[in-house]
């Protein structure tokens, strides 16, 4: 049995866990909860090396649900948001990281669906996000990292009951 997982992505500040947690209750589904969240809650700063360990745990949350073989998983976030913010911020990312990516796309035990959230929404401040002025420039990097790795995705905009009749709608077609 193929587990369906859908990966709620982008730039900080879009709407990613709103639009998770939703559909996660929605669906009565598991959804694997971004781990930078937690894993730099206590932090004043953070290393390259700190995304390496973020993205070894958000692949083991990951792997630990899938492991359940639970019909649909969501994803708030996923290694590939880990993938462009270390390129962003260090000019390039631990093979590590481009790896395991690469290895949850081929794993024959599910099956992936992105949803690109738009940037165009209010900023919300928070301790843990760091560029309010290129959110453009941040989605647009998403466009190009899912063009390159030919992945399905949907770009999602509006308020969050749009954002989420959208999903809802191009899932279930």
């Amino acid at each position: 049995m193929q587990t369906e997982v859908i990966v709620i992505t982008g730039p900080e500040s879009s709407g990613k866990t709103t639009l998770a947690t939703q559909l996660s209750a929605y669906w009565k589904s598991p959804c694997v909860a971004e781990v930078a969240r937690s894993y730099l809650k206590d932090k004043n700063s953070y290393q390259k090396s700190d995304l390496l360990e973020i993205a070894k745990q958000q692949y083991e949350k990951e792997s630990t649900i899938l492991s359940t073989q639970p019909d649909r998983m969501l994803c708030d976030t996923d290694l590939l948001v880990i993938m462009i913010w270390s390129e962003v911020k260090y000019g390039d990312c631990d093979p590590w990281i481009y790896d395991a990516f690469e290895k949850c796309l081929a794993e024959d035990r599910a099956s992936r669906s992105y949803y690109l959230c738009d940037s165009n929404i209010p900023w919300q401040a928070d301790p843990l996000r760091e560029n309010p002025n290129n959110r453009n420039e941040l989605f647009k990097l998403y466009i190009q990292k899912l063009k390159e790795y030919e992945l399905s995705y949907t770009i999602v905009k509006g308020g969050p009951e749009e954002r989420f009749n959208l999903v809802l709608k191009a899932y279930e077609s």
